[in-house]
């Protein structure tokens, strides 16, 4: 799956369950622990990522803040968990 189709499904998926669909208030770099996504939101979070994608996320892997830690990072670690898979 080409990076840009991975980035524009977790984008949305974040706009449009954290950000009530307002695509302006998220930014590529800025930390989304804390500033859109809650615990609680981090694991649903990983659920999405999880059924989307068709990865596992483990438990050390959550832990690990810059995997969450924004979009562009966040685009890297399913990229890097997807091409793991082949």
């Amino acid at each position: 799956m080409p990076t840009a189709n991975i980035e524009h499904e977790i984008r949305s998926f974040l706009v449009n369950n954290f950000l009530f669909g307002r695509a302006d208030a998220l930014r590529d770099n800025e930390s989304l622990l804390g500033n859109v996504v809650d615990s609680t939101g981090t694991i649903e979070l990983v659920m999405f990522l999880q059924d989307r994608f068709g990865i596992t996320v483990e438990d050390e892997e959550m832990t690990i803040p810059e995997n969450f830690s924004s979009v562009k990072n966040l685009t890297a670690f399913v990229e890097k968990k997807l091409t793991s898979q082949q």
